[in-house]
């Protein structure tokens, strides 16, 4: 049984699993880390808002939240170690074993089958050092994008793991952004190519709707899996008071500081964007220049639409952390950044009022990702087909759930089509209110991946 757990990812991290330590199934880093926490007097500090991400590549940043996991998921001196559990956490562990080789299996059958197009296995391109933020190589072992995976990152399976404590804080339960983890390859495994365009059970290429439907399973996965919150975290949010006393810090921040503090959180949601575009079938396999064009291009859109999940409708206001703040709090003297905010909260109340489930903004996301029509792109057919193939799953989804048109003959689809030339003006919007404001403080360092992303002309 311990080598099976080992498959289920630390639930403090998300990295390789080495069995359950303290209680809770976690890596060596963690358990490590546990155990010198408890070991002498620690007053660990926060220099943020205690709500840090803790990853497999930010688990360091703060010991602070990540001892706050530990102890949220039940980790303790005292903790009941696996061989003494009750029958139920066992068949939950089996449950969650079951759960990540059936993800596996799921992983290396998704390809979106094309008997025209040619799949890419050439032209592939290694990041240029201006780019490793945006496709950091997290592994250790030198990057190969020249692997054919529909949801992973070439042989390496590099993506971060993202984990939402709010979900459960069994840590026994399988949850649903719980990310899982393939066998990393040997170097020289890393280095050959692997066409998997074939792998899929012929009971599924022969049909159509099968590939659709689990377009929009895995599409929806991978969306799970890289959102901070799940819905009824947020939703319980909601109902929370309104603290005014952090709706005042915002109002009051210095120009500068609430830039520096929008780009902060922005690159936050980015970096879970990067990993949800890792996992879209197909992705991976265009070039790396036009999977960075359409990084670059689409993620500000991207974000504004997770924007819509924090959106609370009665009250015209948006989550941050664990607060709502009306549009107000990040209003500027600037009347360019006046626009750019009210126009951002017109996009995100627009698409919460049409009440997506979380399937349908999940493929609406891939969808505007992958936008054939963003400049500079090469491999345009290979785009507009995996394009086509997310707007057919999301037309299906839509269809099945939203009978009743929103108004006369137009269809929750429309609506949708059409917000697209405005997350267009938005993201133009905030390219030149950024450009301007760099313009007037030049001194001011903004996060790397930021930099990277949002490039604008000094």
């Amino acid at each position: 049984m311990t080598a099976q757990i080992e498959i289920i990812p630390c639930k403090v991290c998300g990295d390789k699993s080495s069995g359950v330590h303290y209680g809770v199934i976690t890596c060596e880093g963690c358990k490590g880390f546990f155990r010198r926490s408890q070991s002498s007097v620690v007053n660990y500090q926060c220099p943020r808002n205690k709500n840090c991400i803790v990853d497999r590549v930010n688990r360091n940043r703060c010991q602070y939240c990540r001892l706050q996991k530990c102890l949220r998921l039940g980790m303790s001196r005292d903790a009941v170690k696996f061989g003494r559990m009750s029958k139920k956490q066992r068949e939950k562990v089996e449950d969650e074993v079951r759960y990540h080789r059936a993800a596996q299996q799921r992983a290396q059958q998704v390809e979106i089958p094309d008997t025209t197009i040619s799949s890419y296995n050439e032209g592939h391109q290694t990041p240029s050092s201006t780019d490793h933020h945006i496709f950091p190589n997290t592994t250790g072992y030198p990057y190969s994008s020249s692997v054919e995976g529909g949801v992973y990152s070439g042989s390496t399976y590099y993506h971060q793991q993202i984990q939402d404590p709010y979900i459960s804080t069994d840590p026994y339960t399988v949850d649903s952004t719980t990310c899982y983890d393939l066998p990393r390859p040997s170097l020289a495994d890393n280095m050959h190519t692997v066409d998997t365009t074939n792998i899929i059970s012929n009971n599924i290429t022969t049909d159509p709707s099968q590939i659709t439907e689990l377009l929009s399973k895995t599409i929806a996965d991978a969306h799970a899996r890289t959102c901070l919150y799940s819905l009824e975290h947020i939703h319980n949010m909601f109902r929370k008071p309104q603290d005014m006393s952090k709706v005042m810090y915002y109002k009051e921040l210095a120009h500068e500081q609430l830039w520096l503090e929008c780009a902060q959180k922005l690159t936050t949601v980015i970096q879970q964007i990067i990993e949800f575009a890792k996992m879209v079938p197909g992705f991976m396999k265009l070039t790396q220049d036009d999977q960075i064009v359409l990084l670059k291009a689409g993620s500000f859109e991207l974000a504004i639409l997770r924007m819509s999940r924090y959106y609370e409708l009665s009250q015209n206001c948006v989550l941050c952390t664990d607060t709502l703040l009306p549009q107000e709090a990040f209003y500027t003297n600037d009347p360019n950044e006046q626009k750019l905010v009210a126009l951002a909260f017109e996009v995100a109340q627009g698409i919460a009022e049409l009440k997506l489930t979380e399937t349908e903004l999940a493929l609406y996301s891939a969808v505007v990702l992958l936008s054939p029509d963003r400049q500079g792109l090469k491999g345009l057919a290979e785009i507009t087909r995996l394009g086509q193939a997310c707007l057919r799953a999301l037309r299906m989804e839509l269809e099945r759930n939203h009978t009743m048109p929103l108004k006369g003959d137009v269809t929750v689809c429309d609506a949708l089509m059409n917000k697209i030339p405005t997350l267009r003006d938005l993201s133009m919007l905030h390219m030149e209110a950024l450009a301007k404001f760099k313009r007037s403080t030049p001194h001011l360092e903004f996060p790397a991946l930021h930099k990277e992303l949002f490039s604008v002309d000094s």
